[in-house]
């Protein structure tokens, strides 16, 4: 037997896939944000801490591999994991490897960007399924993982 997810869940019907999200992926953020620079201060001894001297870069560099590895893993950040949201395409499926790369590297585009962030911003708190910029670019979606599971 073939499994073949349902589209995205209705906003209307099942408001529980997407109650809190908005804020959920904020404090997700933070999250991820904290833990991106606690690797980044353990990398710094290894580079004889020279990695004081280009240590945005390398929050760009270690963030942009840590978001892509850990959402093509599980769908999600270990922050939208403490969080219990994940993300899904616009068929209801987790995020592989490559759509984790594009989500990444869109997102980090937006965050170069600041109005598209706050586009991004007013998206995720006015629409009905809370997506940001880059998820109604690409059709994906943060749902609440126990509404999903």
């Amino acid at each position: 037997m073939t499994y073949h997810p349902l589209p995205l869940p209705d906003p209307v019907t099942q408001p529980e896939f997407y109650a809190d999200v908005p804020m959920k992926r904020l404090l997700a953020w933070l999250v991820d944000t904290v833990l991106i620079a606690l690797i980044c201060l353990l990398i710094l001894p290894f580079t004889a801490f020279t990695g004081l001297f280009f240590f945005p870069l390398l929050m760009l560099v270690v963030g942009f591999t840590y978001r892509v590895v850990t959402i093509a893993n599980r769908s999600a950040t270990w922050g939208m994991r403490l969080m219990a949201i994940e993300f899904r395409t616009a068929q209801g499926e987790r995020f592989g490897l490559g759509l984790a790369t594009v989500h990444t590297l869109v997102t980090s585009f937006s965050f170069a960007l600041p109005v598209l962030q706050i586009i991004s911003v007013v998206l995720m708190l006015t629409t009905a399924r809370g997506q940001g910029l880059t998820d109604h670019v690409l059709g994906s979606v943060a749902l609440n993982r126990a509404a999903a599971a």
